[in-house]
């Protein structure tokens, strides 16, 4: 039942001691806040981590050719490493791995690339259809290269948004258009965008045969990717991945005589090894967060705590007055717990709406490395202002316990 006389007394208490109420009020909504906004940048954390591996495919493999570092084999440090088709087709079709999409990956030396009168300064690079899907690209206009296209060798090239936009500017779709590499004519089909941004968007992609014979590549290869198919959980695509990594590593130090402990010669990355490095990173950091902010409110609590044990003290003969009047032990704990349960939902809450609404209008404009728009859950947060209820409520209830359990006589005798 709603007691106005009971509310009316707590509101005469604050306004009696509005400055302790005021303090005692601003801890535990700092408390509230501070955890609130570290929870909200520790998910911002994650999400940066998130958007910087969401350029490619989740569960893709990068490896490329180096200069091996050590003696192997009676081989002198220092040898230059060149991958071959075969290599790729005994990855592939030989090593009985799981592979979801692969791509191999040779880019012509000594080449220039025009359109028209102008010099394109971007990178040629030639490769497979499956690359669209390994990098996650989208097209834009056209089509992507195709298997015809590498087994009719055919002179086709696929440009990007970006290459579109520096150097088509007075054309409103380059599909159809000719560029020349190396004075040899290529029909662009295609206009792709890629999800890492600009920075992956320098290259133009040609038929990896194409660029192979047309630039006396022979059987060359510089670079080889591979997706693995998705898995149930994190952990698992982890596993998968570095057990697909190590046995194809293996196979090439093998096949082209690299110490097994050289750092040269192969270069792989795996960026589910990265992505487990950084969220266990993130992890640990929002851990942290917790911990500074759960402290932060316990001093929130603990400070109602002592305001209660101060009101006990100051009301004691007026609580000696009430039990010699007839009032019940549960009435002096009820009295005394409907002040703490108040301030501290009233600055838990205000903490929480002050925080919360912080992070809804600067986290979208948050422009910072690996911090993408910072926010928390709002499930979580109501949920911990509540338990800060909770713990404010215990924190009120051993000084009324102890209001409760004082003596008459001894109240009355107070001063």
């Amino acid at each position: 039942m709603f007691d106005i006389e009971r509310w009316q007394e707590i509101f005469d208490t604050i306004r009696k001691n509005k400055l302790r109420t005021f303090l005692t009020g601003l801890s535990v909504a700092s408390g509230i806040f501070i955890l609130v906004i570290l929870l909200g940048f520790g998910q911002g954390m994650q999400n940066g981590i998130a958007q910087e591996f969401e350029g490619d495919a989740a569960t893709s493999i990068w490896v490329w050719t180096q200069t091996t570092q050590k003696e192997y084999k009676g081989l002198n440090p220092g040898r230059q490493i060149q991958f071959r088709n075969e290599d790729y087709n005994t990855i592939v079709n030989k090593m009985d791995l799981n592979i979801e999409n692969k791509s191999k990956f040779y880019r012509p030396r000594s080449i220039t690339t025009t359109y028209g009168n102008d010099a394109l300064i971007y990178q040629v690079l030639g490769t497979t259809p499956e690359v669209q899907f390994i990098e996650n690209e989208s097209l834009l206009a056209g089509r992507f290269l195709n298997e015809e296209d590498e087994k009719q060798v055919r002179k086709v090239a696929i440009i990007s948004a970006k290459i579109k936009r520096e150097a088509f500017k007075k054309v409103e779709n380059p599909v159809g258009e000719i560029i020349k590499i190396s004075n040899i004519p290529f029909t662009i089909v295609g206009i792709y965008k890629e999800k890492g941004g600009d920075q992956e968007e320098d290259r133009i992609f040609i038929p990896v045969t194409t660029a192979q014979r047309v630039f006396n590549g022979a059987d060359k290869l510089d670079n080889l990717s591979f997706s693995l198919p998705p898995v149930a959980n994190f952990d698992d695509a982890v596993a998968q991945s570095i057990q697909f990594k190590n046995k194809v590593e293996t196979f090439l130090k093998q096949k082209h005589s690299v110490a097994p402990d050289d750092q040269g010669g192969v270069g792989i990355y795996n960026p589910m090894e990265e992505a487990k490095r950084f969220y266990s990173l993130t992890g640990n950091i929002k851990l942290f967060f917790w911990f500074v902010g759960v402290c932060t409110i316990i001093a929130g609590v603990v400070g109602v705590s002592n305001i209660m044990l101060i009101v006990v003290k100051e009301r004691t003969k007026e609580i000696g007055i009430r039990k010699a009047l007839g009032a019940k032990p549960w009435a002096i704990i009820g009295m005394i717990l409907h002040e703490s349960i108040f301030v501290t939902a009233i600055s838990g809450f205000t903490g929480l709406i002050l925080s919360m609404g912080l992070l809804e209008i600067i986290g979208p404009n948050i422009e910072v490395d690996y911090i993408v728009n910072p926010s928390v859950n709002f499930n979580v947060a109501l949920a911990t202002v509540f338990l800060l209820v909770l713990s404010g409520a215990i924190a009120g209830f051993f000084p009324a316990w102890r209001a409760a359990t004082i003596h008459t006589i001894d109240a009355l005798r107070d001063d």
